[in-house]
């Protein structure tokens, strides 16, 4: 049963996830060859890596997406922003549980133009995109403004973007806001400045590392 009542919105979201998942077989083969070679590091994407990935979904896992659903439900939140949106399939999740908190907006940030287009285009098929600013570009420069307090993040993004973007972010969390950040088990030696940021006591952060596959950081604003 889908956590989101809304059988519509779960379809279209059921359709975009088996897209990713098509995806998965070929993605998954082509790092597995550069691994074998040496050919990536995890101080960040090198230029293959980044023209490989500009049209792959890499969509969140249905259970994460449905997690941050209800983590949002739960904080009754009415400002998010998700770092990472891909062709906009986890920002559906978001939209909603704006929407069924009685309204508010998802901050989106996307670098890839061709993506960003997408997603504008499944956010208005759904009907969800009065409750989205898409944002894209660059983050360092999209995320420079942010209205209101934030109640929830999404990093869904490469690791050496997370600092970056919670530099921008931080100052704008309200007390009690969540950060979910993904991957950070599988990935860990690439979140090393992320974890080095949640160390510090000046940002005010306390994490746990929540046991879904590849690890799911479960953080909260003090």
């Amino acid at each position: 049963m889908s956590v989101l009542g809304d059988p519509a919105l779960q379809a279209r979201i059921d359709a975009l996830q088996a897209q990713s998942v098509a995806q998965e077989a070929e993605t998954g083969r082509w790092f597995g060859e550069r691994i074998r070679k040496g050919e990536l590091s995890w101080e960040g994407f090198d230029d293959a890596s980044h023209r490989f990935m500009a049209d792959k979904f890499v969509a969140l896992e249905p259970i994460k997406a449905e997690f941050c659903y209800l983590t949002c439900r739960a904080l009754r939140a009415t400002r998010v922003v998700e770092v990472g949106t891909s062709y906009g399939v986890s920002t559906h999740y978001l939209a909603a549980a704006v929407r069924d908190n009685g309204g508010g907006r998802v901050i989106a940030t996307e670098y890839e133009p061709a993506k960003a287009a997408a997603a504008r285009a499944n956010f208005q098929a759904a009907g969800i995109s009065d409750l989205i600013d898409l944002r894209e570009g660059d983050l360092r420069e999209t995320l420079q403004v942010i209205d209101g307090p934030v109640d929830f993040v999404l990093m869904d993004i490469w690791t050496e973007m997370v600092v970056p973007a919670l530099t921008l972010i931080g100052p704008h969390l309200r007390p009690g806001a969540v950060i979910v950040a993904d991957n950070t088990t599988a990935s860990r030696p690439g979140y090393r400045a992320f974890f080095d940021y949640l160390a510090d006591p000046a940002n005010g952060l306390r994490s746990m590392t929540l046991p879904f596959e590849g690890g799911l950081e479960f953080c909260v604003k003090l």
